[in-house]
This record gives structure tokens, C-alpha cells and sequence, in this order.
């Protein structure tokens, strides 16, 4: 059979008219493509409103994150993650620093930023303090263009222009950066740059170009700190041994890039759980890591005049309540009300927390342990069930997994087919 991905008005079908579309132009055979018409509790109609050519939809698990104490007041933490250990980390990391207070948590505000590239302009030292002096006719475009966010009081906040030294030329980008209250505000951002763009380029002679949001929000932070003594984390050697690994990733990107990774298993999976854009977030932090002009941490750790750990982490944190999936997928509803956030301050440092927390619990292990030990002692089931163990064997093979201290699928099939010969 000849299959080809040029299936000219695939996005008019109805979804099952998809399904046959895919089983009739791909390997898959349509029974093998069942497992898509069950969308779980994520409506098949929202679905087809929320992307394009919509087959079906995935599941991901979401956990809850207990122990929790921010600012004070219990919280409970939806996590939506395909990785064990994840919120058992956050869970363990959390327990162990409430006498402590828990998590402190600020944020810098809810600032967006939206660029926008001018070309040839010749003379762009002039042209900048041309833009800089019209900041408030800058400001009346900006805020006409979403006049509801005036009234939550949000809104144009202010401009910075810089000369940007490109291959071909210097280029002269303006950033207007507006307060966008409860929402992520790329929509709104991306709109008053594209109505500035042809007024910048009147009053400079440039060419517009890009007129885009910056995912690297420097401007909206979101910190959290916590403190946990030597006796609540095994005594001073794994203290010591955790600021050796804090010390390693500080100091070389290679292990940087993993010791982020770790922070980002917490962050995202709030992120997701809550209908936000995690590649948004993703983008920002790991671009924020390298603020200082090479990649590293994005948490600190220090040890206090009392020889307690005290973590800190400082991340950009573009997250909202309204817009994108925040409103109208029902999974994303509940974790919010779960949390019982009321801002998107309230989130995006709920979400800073739990970053710490997931940095914390992986540093931890790696200072003792080491990361395999409690991570595939919690995949042992997965491996059990891809070993094809059901009901009671699965429980069963995976304790003997982690007794033998070997969770592989193909030690799972040997001790799934002696227990049942036994």
C-alpha cells in the first residue's frame, strides 16, 4: 500500500476520519490507532478547539506533592510528570526543611518583554534617544491596544533600546516591556509590537523585522528560599557532600546542564499541570542560567554561621491563570484550584519552590546514595509491567527488583517466569 503525509483537507475531517487517514497513509493499522478515541477527561471537542489535526490525546500522570509550606501555608502541589521519583523528591525535600519554615518566596512582578528589530538605520545612536525621548506616545499605542489590561491594571511599563552588533550591521531593538497582570501576556506583548513597529520605523528610517516576545522574562522572576539543618538531612558529611555537587555544577556546564534538568523535573511539571507553556518556561530559565555569560546553576547553596544548608533558587517565571490552556482544559482548572493560587505571582512562586525542592532532593541523593538507587527503586513497577507482570506480579517482581538491586526488564522476565512456575 503507497502512503503519502500530503492528505489535502485532512484538517476539515472529523476525528475519526483522521484516524483512517493516518491507518490508510502510515505503518500503524487502524486497530493500533484505537487507543487514540479514548481522550480520558480531556473532552475530544476541547481538544479539536486547542491545535490543529487533533487524533486523540495523551495522558501524562499527575502526582500530588505533599509537605509543602509556602510563606507560611500549607499547599498542596499537582505535578504532572511521565518520570518517577519526581514527586516523591519534592515530597521528601519538602518534609525535611518545614521545621525550618519551609519555603520564603518573592517575585520581581509579572513584566513581559516584547522586541522589535529596525534595520538600516543609519545613524542608531541618535535614532535610540529619538525613541527613549516618545516614551509616552509609546505608552498611548501600547495600552490602546489592550484596553481591558488597563483596566486590571496592568499595562505598558516602560522601553529600553539597544544597539545590537549583528554579522551584517548594527541593528537597533526596542523593548517594550508591559506589566501583563495575570496572564503569560505573549499575545499581548506580540500585539503592541507589531502596532509600534511601523511608528519606530517613521520616526528612526529603520526597517521592521521581527516584532516578537522575549522568552528570556528577566523582568518577571520568581525566587525561593529554604533552610534545612545538618540533623534533618543525615548529619554535616551529606551537608558537605551536597555542596561538593553544588560546587561541581557551579562550576562546569556539563554537569550544569544535568543539575538544571533536575530543577526543571519540578518546575515543568507544574508548569504542565497547570496548562502553561512549558517550553516558554523551559526556554527561559536555561537561557537565564547563562545571564552571567556562562551557563550554571540556577539555584545557590551556602552553608550558614549555624552549619545549616540554605538553597536558593532565582528563575524566570512567564506563567498565567488566564489564557492559552489555563482556562479551558479541565485537568489545568482543578490543579489550579488544588492550589489555590490567586495570582500569577501566587503560581509562578508556588512553582520557584518546588524547583528548590526538586534541586535539593536530587543533590541529596547524589551525595549519598547516588540518583539510581531511590529512582529505579520507584521505576522497578514500570519495568515490571514492560516485563508483562499484571495484577498482584507486578508489586512482586518489582520488591525482588530492587532487592537484587538490578531493575532491568530482562532480570524482571527471568523472576516473572519463576514466579510463575512456582
Amino acid at each position: 500500500m503507497s502512503s503519502s503525509s500530503r492528505i489535502s483537507g485532512f484538517h476539515k475531517l472529523s476525528i475519526p476520519e483522521r484516524l483512517q487517514k493516518v491507518a490508510e497513509n502510515s505503518p500503524a493499522s487502524l486497530d493500533t490507532l484505537k487507543v487514540f478515541e479514548e481522550f480520558g477527561n480531556l473532552p475530544a471537542e476541547t481538544a479539536d478547539r486547542m491545535i490543529e489535526n487533533v487524533i486523540g490525546s495523551l495522558s501524562i500522570p499527575v502526582g500530588v506533592a505533599t509537605n509543602m509550606v509556602i510563606d507560611g501555608k500549607d499547599v498542596l502541589i499537582p505535578m504532572a510528570t511521565e518520570e518517577s521519583s519526581v514527586v516523591a523528591a519534592v515530597c521528601n525535600a519538602a518534609r525535611q526543611c518545614r521545621d525550618s519554615g519551609g519555603f520564603i518566596t518573592s517575585t520581581t512582578g509579572s513584566l513581559m518583554i516584547a522586541q522589535i528589530q529596525l534595520t538600516n538605520v543609519a545613524d542608531c545612536a541618535n535614532a535610540r534617544l529619538k525613541i527613549l525621548e516618545r516614551i509616552e506616545e509609546i505608552r498611548t499605542i501600547c495600552n490602546d491596544a489592550d484596553p481591558l489590561l488597563i483596566k486590571l491594571g496592568g499595562g505598558f511599563y516602560d522601553v529600553d533600546v539597544r544597539m545590537v552588533k549583528a554579522k551584517n550591521e548594527t541593528m537597533l531593538v526596542t523593548h517594550i516591556i508591559v506589566d501583563t497582570r495575570d496572564a503569560m501576556g505573549a499575545n499581548t506583548v506580540n500585539t503592541m509590537a507589531e502596532k509600534l513597529a511601523p511608528v519606530l520605523a517613521g520616526w528612526t528610517g529603520g526597517k521592521p523585522y521581527l516584532r516578537i516576545l522575549s522568552n528570556l522574562a528577566d523582568r518577571r522572576l520568581a525566587r525561593a528560599r529554604a533552610v534545612w539543618t545538618p540533623e534533618a538531612i543525615g548529619g554535616t558529611d551529606v551537608r558537605d557532600g551536597m555542596m561538593q555537587a553544588y560546587y561541581f555544577a557551579e562550576a562546569d556546564p556539563y554537569r550544569a546542564a544535568t543539575h538544571n534538568k533536575g530543577i526543571m523535573n519540578g518546575v515543568s511539571a507544574v508548569v504542565l499541570a497547570t496548562g502553561n507553556d512549558t517550553r516558554a518556561v523551559e526556554s527561559g530559565a536555561h537561557a537565564y542560567a547563562a545571564h552571567s555569560g556562562r551557563y550554571t546553576s540556577l539555584t545557590t547553596w551556602e552553608v550558614d554561621a549555624d552549619g545549616n544548608l540554605c538553597g536558593s533558587i532565582e528563575i524566570p517565571m512567564p506563567v498565567g491563570l488566564v489564557g492559552g490552556a489555563t482556562k479551558i482544559h479541565p485537568v489545568a482548572k482543578a490543579s489550579l484550584e488544588i492550589l489555590g493560587v490567586q495570582t500569577a505571582e501566587d503560581l509562578a512562586k508556588a512553582i520557584a519552590a518546588v524547583g528548590l525542592a526538586q534541586n535539593f532532593a536530587a543533590m541529596r541523593a547524589l551525595a549519598t546514595d547516588g540518583i539510581q538507587k531511590g529512582h529505579m527503586g520507584l521505576h522497578a513497577k514500570n519495568i515490571a509491567v514492560m516485563a508483562g507482570a499484571v495484577g498482584d506480579e507486578i508489586d512482586t517482581i518489582a520488591k525482588t527488583l530492587v532487592q537484587l538491586g538490578t531493575v532491568r526488564v530482562d532480570v524482571a522476565e527471568q523472576e516473572l517466569a519463576k514466579l510463575r512456575t512456582s
